[in-house]
């Protein structure tokens, strides 16, 4: 426990620094587009959070997936701390892209495949959290059910005719200029690194309790309430 308070200021100044330079690096070093203008800035954060929420909803169906199968408390903390990571991540992601598309497309939102699809595990999310304060496993099942949409996600710019472009960035290489790569794997590497500090400072310090059990006992009382509450 102690250490992980020393720590704490260590990771979270670095997660700062990360911060502070990848915004001079989207706003101050990388170039303007010549179509999209200061717009484009956005970007530089869209891209890296809508990759990061895709991600952060896989780790979290894992979470879950092995919290059903084993009602280890130390998954079940970890899933609550995804479940709010991926909420603002996916929030963020939507947000970013309106406020993108605002410019470009006349409008903050349109039903397209792409947007669509990313709605949905923010749906998903908002669910999940609201069952978790009533009943552990209706929220990890629906997470555990959300992984449909990720190849939906994915793909869905090239299956169906969607306003939203298709990707820049893939395994074959990437479209995007050189200065204009940079802020972008930047963004994508604060965020790589700092989620998972914080992921670290929020679920590692019950666990040397975790032999108590105290995350158990408030399973066990959870699901007592809820069969009261089903039998009244």
């Amino acid at each position: 426990m102690p250490k992980i308070k020393n720590y704490a200021p260590i990771l979270i100044g670095s997660c700062l620094f990360l911060t502070v330079m990848s915004i001079h690096l989207s706003l101050w070093v990388a170039p303007i587009d010549f179509q999209q203008g200061e717009n484009s800035r956005i970007l530089y954060v869209h891209v890296p959070v809508a990759r990061m929420s895709i991600l952060l909803y896989i780790v979290t169906a894992i979470n879950t997936f092995f919290f059903l199968l084993t009602k280890h408390p130390l998954f079940l903390r970890a899933s609550g701390t995804c479940l709010e990571t991926g909420a603002c991540s996916t929030l963020l992601t939507l947000v970013t892209g309106a406020f993108w598309g605002q410019p470009m497309w006349g409008t903050f939102w349109v039903w397209d495949a792409r947007l669509t699809s990313v709605f949905i595990p923010f749906l998903i999310y908002l669910g999940a959290l609201v069952f978790q304060r009533l009943s552990v496993e209706p929220a990890s099942i629906s997470i555990c059910l959300g992984l449909i949409d990720i190849p939906i996600i994915k793909f869905s710019v090239n299956w169906w005719n969607t306003s939203h472009q298709p990707g820049s960035i893939s395994s074959l290489g990437t479209s995007i200029h050189v200065p204009m790569l940079i802020p972008t794997l930047s963004n994508f590497a604060n965020f790589l690194i700092s989620i998972p500090i914080f992921f670290v400072l929020e679920t590692r310090l019950p666990i040397p309790s975790f032999l108590e059990s105290s995350l158990l006992s408030e399973i066990k009382e959870r699901e007592v309430q809820l069969t009261g509450v089903q039998s009244n």
